[in-house]
């Protein structure tokens, strides 16, 4: 068998073409789904199955020849075969007759006198297509998988670039573009998703708001153009009809799109009119939920939206609007986005529809920022300390008996 340290990576087309893989242990089973979800045909040679092969041959996946390895025959028409019985004299044999034959084989149990070997192998999604990274350690598939491990995660976490070297056809009606509905969390970097750095690694535009996580956009590439919708309170530049129309027109360009938005986009964040708004144009869109401040923002402050014999649910409102009839007792949370504003008129309401003015209330600013602040007190003396502390968005307002389960509402009792 040759020496594979100089071995050539090469990319393989498998689709309609027969594997031969002999053996039935866990080995065998690997790789034979990676052959089938490569689109080959597969065959197996083998006594007995482990279960997840048994499952594959009763399904009708693969052929199953249930006896033991009976010569070249068996390699028949096959392009490729991989051996792995865990008997060195017949995985020897299979390999033999395989390179008789010209038929490229994997001989699982000899990393170092394989005349083939499949690399360590892990597949990152972008909206352009598939990504395959693969790693080759001669004689040390351990290190492989080290290798590609490390490179998977820079990829997943944005630290490699995978926007396209190749532009995109377009314009068209619904071009090659696409969009990405991203929730940003809370602002912190730590706390955006995986898939969400995956697909900032992807895209040509970023449409960002106020409280997406700026770090992250800071430190993406010169050539992401980078388009502030951001909205504060009371000023609109870009109106939400705006927004709708900026995605649309990037990706109808042909531009990959990132819509990354603080919190979750579903959460109180008009991500279903800018997801109906590309699909009325064809575009595929993709949504990415993200850490929503209603939860996060509390938990940063020590406070739990739920607590055992405390809490058992919790609402999450926007205080822009007439608070809905909900349950009154401390024992169910009230979470309250984009109340700062009209808080006076918020308690006041809350209070007639039947809160009692000695329940707690907590307002988080700048949740998970270095300088984030907590302000505690109660439906009737929130609103003053509120204005006696210059309260400002973006903040999270808490109401209930949880607020009691902080450490400020400790400290200031």
């Amino acid at each position: 068998m040759g020496d594979l340290k100089s071995a050539l990576p090469v990319v393989l087309d498998l689709t309609g073409r027969l594997v031969v893989a002999v053996g039935g242990g866990p080995v065998s089973a690997r790789r034979v789904r990676s052959f089938l979800d490569e689109g080959a045909v597969v065959r197996v040679v083998a006594p007995w199955l482990c279960e997840d092969l048994r499952d594959l041959a009763h399904a009708g996946r693969v052929e199953w020849l249930e006896r033991d390895y009976a010569g070249p025959g068996d390699l028949d028409g096959a392009w490729f075969a991989h051996t792995a019985t865990g008997e060195s004299s017949v995985d020897r044999e299979v390999a033999a007759d395989a390179e008789s034959l010209r038929v490229w084989c994997v001989d699982a149990t000899d990393s170092t006198g394989t005349t083939a070997s499949v690399t360590a192998r892990a597949d990152v999604t972008t909206p352009d297509g598939r990504v395959t990274v693969s790693a080759y350690a001669a004689g040390d598939p351990g290190l492989s998988v080290t290798v590609r491990d490390g490179v998977e995660r820079a990829l997943v976490s944005g630290a490699l670039d995978l926007r396209r070297t190749r532009p995109r056809t377009g314009p068209s009606s619904t071009g090659d573009g696409w969009v990405a509905l991203v929730g940003g969390g809370p602002g912190t970097d730590g706390l955006l998703t995986a898939r969400g750095h995956e697909l900032l690694a992807s895209a040509d535009v970023v449409v960002v708001d106020r409280l997406a996580p700026r770090a992250v956009v800071d430190r993406l590439p010169a050539s992401v153009r980078v388009i502030d919708v951001g909205k504060t309170p009371g000023h609109h530049p870009v109106p939400q009809s705006g927004i709708n129309g900026i995605l649309v027109e990037e990706a109808q360009r042909g531009h990959g799109v990132v819509r990354l938005k603080g919190g979750d986009p579903f959460v109180l964040g008009r991500g279903g009119e800018e997801r109906d708004a590309c699909e009325a144009h064809g575009i595929p869109v993709e949504v990415v939920p993200g850490v929503t401040s209603a939860v996060s923002v509390p938990a940063a402050a020590g406070i739990p939206v739920t607590h055992r014999g405390v809490a058992r649910g919790f609402t999450v409102v926007t205080g822009h609007e007439d608070i809905p009839v909900l349950p009154t007792g401390g024992d169910h949370t009230l979470v309250l986005l984009m109340a700062v504003n009209g808080l006076r008129w918020t308690t006041t309401l809350l209070r007639k529809n039947g809160r009692s003015a000695d329940c707690p209330v907590a307002i988080v600013e700048r949740g998970f920022a270095p300088d984030q602040r907590v302000t505690v007190g109660t439906l009737e003396t929130i609103a003053d300390l509120a204005v006696g502390r210059a309260v400002e968005s973006p903040a999270v307002v808490v109401v209930g008996d949880v607020v009691r389960l902080g450490p400020d509402w400790r400290a200031a009792h």
